[in-house]
């Protein structure tokens, strides 16, 4: 069972990954959705836990891993929200290199250098939490 303390970490990095999503999206769209929040909070508490592997890994490829997470997470609920739900919270269809709609090379490539500030911020939040 995971103690309090893991919790409390979790759940601020939830809430900081979830705002910081929904702000991305809104400065980036106009407008976002509140399961972008929650995709979010989920992201930023994967990069944040890259560095607890029992192995150093270097910048690039936490980058590479963080902008897989997010896609992947973006496909899964890109396809709970937009294909069973009906939501239409966004639709990549029009975008080139794209996969039903729900994730495309171009906001893959945008994750890939927004999981940087992500990974130090992450980092950094998860340094203060333990002291």
């Amino acid at each position: 069972m995971l103690n309090l303390n893991i919790w409390r970490e979790y759940l601020i990095l939830f809430l900081i990954g979830g705002i910081v999503y929904v702000l991305i999206e809104i400065s980036y769209r106009g407008y976002s959705h509140i399961s972008m929040f929650i995709v979010g909070g989920i992201c930023f508490i994967l990069i944040s836990s890259l560095n607890e592997l029992p192995f150093k890994m270097p910048i690039a490829l936490q980058m590479f891993i963080s902008c897989l997470l997010i896609t992947g997470i973006e496909l899964i609920s890109g396809t709970i929200v937009n294909i069973f739900l009906h939501l239409n919270v966004w639709d990549y269809s029009l975008e080139r290199f794209n996969f039903l709609g729900q994730i495309c090379l171009k906001a893959s490539i945008a994750w890939f250098f927004l999981s940087l500030p992500g990974i130090y911020i992450g980092n950094f939040i998860k340094s203060i939490l333990t002291q």
